[in-house]
């Protein structure tokens, strides 16, 4: 595998992985989120050397009345998952969230629930069904202090 990086990223980048990665069989096609371009708001991408393999949105969003990040939008070209990728991606990314606020939080879909408890987050809550995308999801959390 080639040398990876994860770099900062605009939102604009992450569009094309979101569409083909989380919209793929959903009804929906919309690949931007109402936290884009707000305050805060970052994006970061995996880069192996000669395209982005990876990306994450991440914006400072209260959780249960609590100081928290949520995550977003993360997503692995298909062709490249269970490489550890996502795991590189999460773990920058919460190392630089851990700066604004000691809880991470997504609405995960139930086919990734598995990755994320690997990586210390626990479920918080019912289960229910994205509107958009039409797929079960949970909410997920991880403190990071």
């Amino acid at each position: 595998m080639a040398d990876l990086s994860v770099v900062d990223i605009a939102a604009s980048e992450t569009y094309p992985l979101r569409l083909e990665v989380l919209r793929n069989d959903t009804p929906s096609r919309d690949v931007a989120f109402d936290v884009d371009d707000l305050p805060g708001t970052f994006h970061l991408g995996v880069h192996d050397g000669a395209r982005l393999v990876a990306v994450s949105t991440w914006t400072p969003r209260r959780h249960r009345d609590e100081p928290a990040v949520q995550l977003r939008g993360m997503a692995t070209l298909p062709s490249m998952q269970g490489q550890g990728i996502g795991a590189i991606l999460l773990e920058a990314g919460c190392a630089r969230a851990a700066v604004v606020a000691p809880l991470i939080w997504a609405r995960a879909r139930d086919t990734a629930i598995e990755f994320y408890l690997r990586h210390g987050f626990t479920i918080d809550g019912e289960g229910f069904v994205d509107e958009s995308t039409g797929k079960p999801h949970h909410v997920i959390t991880r403190r990071l202090s």
